[in-house]
């Protein structure tokens, strides 16, 4: 896919380094390295030789360095304009490349949404409310959904409408889930938003007769991937996506099913497994029709 010289989305907030374990003092892990290393008695000795150091030492010095390990309250990371997406270079390719994604979004489902072309679940479909992309790293607080760190991964908060994203996450991809490419990383974003989409239609709130909450769960975001590939079909032109950038994304709603992610019990699953999450998606790339995504419209979640 081609991002030169589209539109980059304004609905964009760079939430900065969270602490997310990085500062605020001394790690507790590297205090166990250091016993490991040097025994517990050993550490008493080092840590009298640091402390007759650090009464000597100019106050200025002093004070600093004490700014330092304590983090005036906060880690270093997190000081105040500390840029995500200037981080690095490849944080900034993401920010950038987010950006562009999450525009694309807006185009295809502002349309949808004044189409009417969505499925219809009695709630109110006006004129389409763009969701905003926070990136961040370590840790984020949400305006309604609590905290959440890294590990959790990109989600939705329908609380204040926002995706949040750590941009290390599309290196996680690559690196552990073997999904790389780049519309690999644009499905997730699409995803996300197909999130935001059910809360704006109502189906994000359903829950059928005789479901489990975890059966709910699966149709919620099977609705999602096939939403993300509504979007994909009708950005295929616009952003030159190929064959070879579907079959990225087929490969990485493969690697995030349930059963790839070492799930075994279907009872357990609460986004479906990798055969349904690809196929979802692809039912929503091939088609365009938000409202062939009607998960909510199968009888059996068993039939999903």
């Amino acid at each position: 896919m081609r991002i030169e010289d589209h539109r980059r989305s304004d609905n964009f907030e760079d939430r900065g380094t969270g602490r997310g374990g990085r500062g605020g003092g001394l790690p507790i892990q590297a205090l166990v390295s250091i016993v490991r290393l040097l025994g517990f008695k050993g550490t008493l000795i080092a840590g009298a030789v640091c402390a007759i150091a650090f009464v000597l030492m100019p106050a200025g010095l002093r004070q600093a360095l004490l700014g330092t390990l304590t983090g005036g309250g906060r880690g270093a990371a997190s000081a105040p304009g500390a840029s995500v997406c200037a981080a690095s270079p490849a944080n900034g390719a993401a920010c950038d490349f987010s950006r562009v994604v999450l525009a694309s979004t807006e185009d295809v489902w502002a349309g949808k949404f004044q189409a009417r072309e969505l499925p219809d679940y009695g709630a109110a479909r006006n004129a389409y409310q763009a969701p905003t992309l926070v990136v961040f790293a370590n840790s984020v607080s949400t305006g309604g959904c609590g905290g959440a760190t890294s590990d959790v991964g990109p989600f939705y908060c329908p609380a204040d409408q926002k995706l949040y994203i750590d941009p290390s996450f599309y290196d996680l991809m690559e690196r552990r889930l073997r999904a790389p490419g780049d519309f690999a990383q644009a499905y997730v974003i699409a995803h996300e938003v197909g999130h935001h989409v059910q809360h704006l239609i109502g189906s994000g709130r359903r829950k059928p007769e005789g479901d489990t909450s975890n059966q709910a769960s699966v149709r919620v975001e099977l609705q999602a991937d096939c939403l993300a590939g509504v979007w994909g079909h009708r950005s295929r032109a616009t952003l030159q996506i190929t064959d070879e950038d579907l079959r990225e994304a087929l490969t990485a709603a493969h690697a995030i099913g349930d059963d790839s992610l070492g799930h075994s019990d279907e009872r357990k699953f609460t986004h479906g497994s990798s055969e349904q999450r690809a196929r979802w998606f692809r039912r929503g790339f091939d088609s365009g029709d938000a409202r062939q995504c009607d998960t909510f419209a199968v009888r059996s979640a068993s039939d999903l």
